[in-house]
């Protein structure tokens, strides 16, 4: 039977091929997630190193490895000063220039077997036993959105803004 376009729902109208529908205020909340390096977008909530040490445990390292050395999934903890050297090795610690972004991806794909699945408290405890690993936080730190986008990452300082003319990045501009 060949496909047929369905009909708008009452004042809708009908788009040029006649498939789909404008997004719905709720339908867009779903999708916008995304997380600002400044901490803009990150949640109510919190969690501790204790409680992502746990969830880590159990979630986490089977790819990433018991203490984040890495294994099927890549390597979080360690790498301190090997960024200039022939074999760097980038992890969170050593590479990743702004914390919330660390939130913003634990959020949006982990674990891999089921990304999106982990709370918003669950998500901050997961990023507080990371950065708990790389020493960036102490083993009885609490994170939440105003203390994880306080915390300023060893690499933070040699990432430069996006020079393109087309790029608007005004959280960089003085």
């Amino acid at each position: 039977m060949p496909a047929q376009a369905q009909e708008p729902k009452q004042g809708q109208k009908q788009g040029r091929y006649g498939l789909g529908h404008p997004a719905t205020a709720e339908e867009i909340k779903g999708w916008d997630i995304d997380i600002g390096r400044n901490g803009e977008g990150l949640p109510p909530g919190g969690g501790t190193v204790a409680q992502g040490r746990a969830l880590y445990d159990a979630q986490c390292a089977s790819c990433h490895g018991v203490r984040g050395e890495g294994g099927l999934g890549d390597r979080l903890a360690g790498g301190e000063g090997t960024l200039a050297s022939a074999k760097p090795v980038k992890t969170v610690g050593s590479y990743w220039p702004y914390a919330p972004t660390l939130f913003d991806y634990i959020r949006r794909a982990m674990p891999l077997t089921a990304p999106q699945s982990l709370t918003d408290d669950e998500v901050y405890a997961v990023s507080a036993y990371v950065l708990n690993l790389n020493g960036l936080v102490p083993d009885n730190a609490r994170l939440d959105a105003k203390s994880l986008a306080a915390i300023r990452m060893p690499n933070r300082e040699r990432f430069t803004a996006d020079p393109r003319p087309d790029v608007k990045d005004v959280s960089v501009r003085k």
